[in-house]
């Protein structure tokens, strides 16, 4: 998430245990064995480690592209980290590893198709330019491939937020009160928002966008979307727009994402309730996912009931009950956000779909799990504020490997995306974790169940923060993105940072006022409700003391903020930073470093946590230019080009070649792009 619209407001009132506390108690319970998990005999913590949980005769899942890989892939990655660790830089350009080029796609405004007049320096592009050109601030994102060579795909880019003095020549237009006066300004403010999806090609070494390509489309802040699962055709999603509750417009603060197996893209829904307001009394839920009484993020509300104004497209950013009923008002539009977005982007005349069984809150990436033939596919993702919680959905229908090459991939999300059970975790001192069913029947902390606060699965998803207060789930320092090492099937998970904690810590999350954040990851065990975990490595400066940089971390290595996270198939794991730690940012911009975990084992083969013995082991890879955040992971099959993305970069990118500086004295108009890092010699990156 970016800083730039992140909510310091802590929503979650429970007094549910926080992971600060259970982590405290963990450290000083760290010798014992994980028992009865299904993670074998062996599995033991030593240190910090834990085992890994995959056999040679598992079926891993491609973290990449979802394709199944072999049955017979080892346990342990082969993979070397072939580039030396740089040193962190503060300049308006891109630094990356020697041996390494990088080089500017895809920024902001660049037109996707004939409808788009070509970018403007000055800002004057107009809302239909923007319809039809790349968004703003790319965020997550994902290559699919069009050919088995790799070298043809498409790229599917988040766009998180707007920069609005970027975005107009001088700025939104207000009048003397701060309202609102130009429509096309706000129409082209929510066409800069969603995802673009963007046909791309591999020329002479070099990735080029195809324009007016039949693949390229947007999906920004006004585009309709169907409704599925739990929430679908309910009186909760009923407005004047949808009167049946099946559909929704737009998808906002799209920041995190995911795939799927069958090959689809996932965006997910973060901060969206800034975009809405209800100026009477809050609901339930909506007081607990943090909507506004007092205005909206951008006034996008400003010009409801302008004489241009199109089917109520501002006036469905007010919630403020007005009408005789749901039917005559949009009291119940922010209900339609806060989900997982899927869209095929194999099918350009597809509608993208918002899966509401995985749950509704400020969602921050969707990762699937390790799949197994006849087993539940199963996803996570963290709801990024602090003391928030980590979610896991597991469906109903049962893995068929056929369905990775589905003929209708809508469909398939259908089958395990609509249906199947939300679980939230709760973390244990000793190392084992619980996964918490929100369920009707789930019982909640003071010994009743959920039936008595809900009437209906539907109703837990709309507040599903407010049914995880209920059972008791750990309160979190900013759960973010999550990856799974395509090896041993562990998850790792960003936890960011939460300076507002000052009293109490937990197990997860062990450090009062943090800063840095850290990486926690987890084993799933032999039933659904049960895991094992550690943390993996803490986020420090470098000359921390020894409570603060327990990881042993140095000036070639230290970060803060964890926040993107990415495995890709040879078992590399690449940590993107968004960094809001003083110490370390006066050293570097925001950064992506790289590891290979499941090689580091002791003797008896446990997976060892990074330390002052190994921290060498992770490695600094790329530095963005100054002000920005650096996120969004993609990587082709051949692993011969990473795709990174940099977001509100302060005054870049100056040329096509992403490590040219912007001249002393020259300013250009910041622009989002994504970077295109290959080796020089054509060879595979990181190794």
């Amino acid at each position: 998430m970016s800083k730039a619209t992140f909510d310091p407001t802590r929503f979650n009132k429970s007094n549910n245990t926080p992971f600060n506390e259970v982590l405290d108690k963990h450290l000083s319970r760290r010798n014992f064995v994980k028992s009865g998990l299904g993670l074998s005999a062996m599995t033991a913590f030593s240190g910090f480690g834990i085992a890994g949980c995959s056999s040679s005769s598992d079926n891993d899942s491609n973290p990449v592209d979802g394709t199944p890989s072999t049955p017979d892939t080892p346990n342990v990655s082969q993979a070397t980290l072939g580039f030396e660790s740089i040193a962190g830089s503060k300049t308006d350009a891109v630094t990356v590893a020697a041996g390494y080029s990088a080089y500017v796609l895809a920024p902001w405004g660049e037109p996707l198709n004939d409808k788009a007049n070509a970018f403007k320096e000055d800002g004057s592009n107009t809302a239909e330019d923007q319809a039809n050109s790349m968004g703003m601030h790319h965020d997550g994102m994902h290559f699919f491939p069009l050919n088995e060579a790799g070298d043809d795909g498409l790229l599917c880019v988040n766009h998180e937020y707007i920069d609005q003095a970027a975005l107009h020549p001088m700025g939104p237009t207000v009048d003397a009160d701060g309202n609102r006066t130009v429509l096309d300004e706000i129409r082209k403010e929510i066409n800069a928002h969603g995802i673009s999806v963007v046909r791309i090609k591999l020329n002479n070494g070099m990735w080029e966008t195809v324009k007016n390509d039949d693949y390229n489309r947007r999906f920004t802040g006004a585009t309709v979307m169907d409704i599925a699962g739990p929430l679908a055709y309910s009186s909760y999603l009923e407005t004047r727009y949808s009167p049946d509750g099946s559909q929704a417009r737009g998808t906002l603060n799209n920041c995190g994402n995911g795939y799927t197996p069958w090959g689809t893209y996932l965006t997910c829904e973060e901060n969206w309730p800034g975009y809405f307001v209800n100026r009477g009394e809050l609901t339930q839920e909506q007081e607990r996912i943090g909507l506004s009484t007092s205005g909206t993020r951008y006034g996008w509300d400003h010009l409801a009931g302008n004489d241009d104004e199109r089917l109520d497209e501002f006036a469905r950013f007010d919630v403020t009950p007005s009408g005789t009923s749901a039917a005559n008002d949009y009291r119940n539009e922010a209900n339609g956000h806060g989900y997982i977005v899927e869209i095929d982007p194999y099918n350009p005349n597809s509608r993208a779909v918002k899966r509401t069984a995985l749950g509704r809150f400020r969602h921050e990436g969707c990762t699937f799990g390790k799949l197994e033939e006849g087993k539940p596919v199963v996803f996570y993702s963290g709801h990024d504020s602090r003391f928030e919680y980590l979610y896991k959905y597991e469906s109903t229908a049962l893995w068929t490997e056929a369905d990775a090459n589905s003929a209708n991939r809508i469909i398939t999300g259908d089958k395990y995306m609509n249906d199947g059970t939300l679980y939230v975790a709760k973390f244990s001192e000793d190392g084992v974790g619980e996964w918490l069913p929100l369920t009707l029947d789930s019982v909640t902390t003071d010994g009743n169940t959920l039936a008595d606060s809900f009437d209906s699965v539907a109703s837990i998803i709309l507040n599903t923060a407010g049914a995880a207060d209920l059972v008791g789930a750990t309160p979190m320092d900013r759960p973010e993105w999550a990856s799974v090492d395509p090896f041993t099937g562990t998850v790792y998970l960003t936890l960011t940072n939460n300076t507002k904690r000052v009293d109490s810590t937990n197990p997860a999350n062990p450090r009062l006022n943090n800063s840095f954040g850290h990486i926690i990851r987890w084993d799933e065990g032999s039933n659904a409700t049960e895991f094992t975990w550690d943390i993996f490595v803490f986020g420090s400066p470098a000359d921390g003391d020894e409570e603060t940089n327990r990881s042993g971390l140095t000036d070639m290595n230290q970060f803060a903020s964890p926040d993107g996270l990415a495995f890709d198939k040879r078992g590399i794991l690449w940590v993107q930073t968004d960094n809001g730690a003083d110490e370390v940012e006066e050293y570097t911009n925001d950064q992506m470093l790289a590891i290979v975990p499941s090689p580091m084992t002791d003797d008896n083969g446990q997976q060892q946590v990074v330390s002052a013995d190994n921290q060498a082991e992770l490695k600094r890879f790329f530095v963005g230019p100054n002000g920005c955040e650096v996120t969004g992971f993609a990587i082709t099959p051949d692993y011969t080009t990473v795709f990174a993305n940099i977001q509100h970069p302060r005054n870049w990118p100056y040329s096509a070649v992403a490590t040219e500086e912007t001249p002393d004295g020259t300013t250009v108009r910041p622009r989002a792009a994504t970077v295109i890092i290959r080796k020089d010699d054509g060879a595979e990156v990181g190794v």
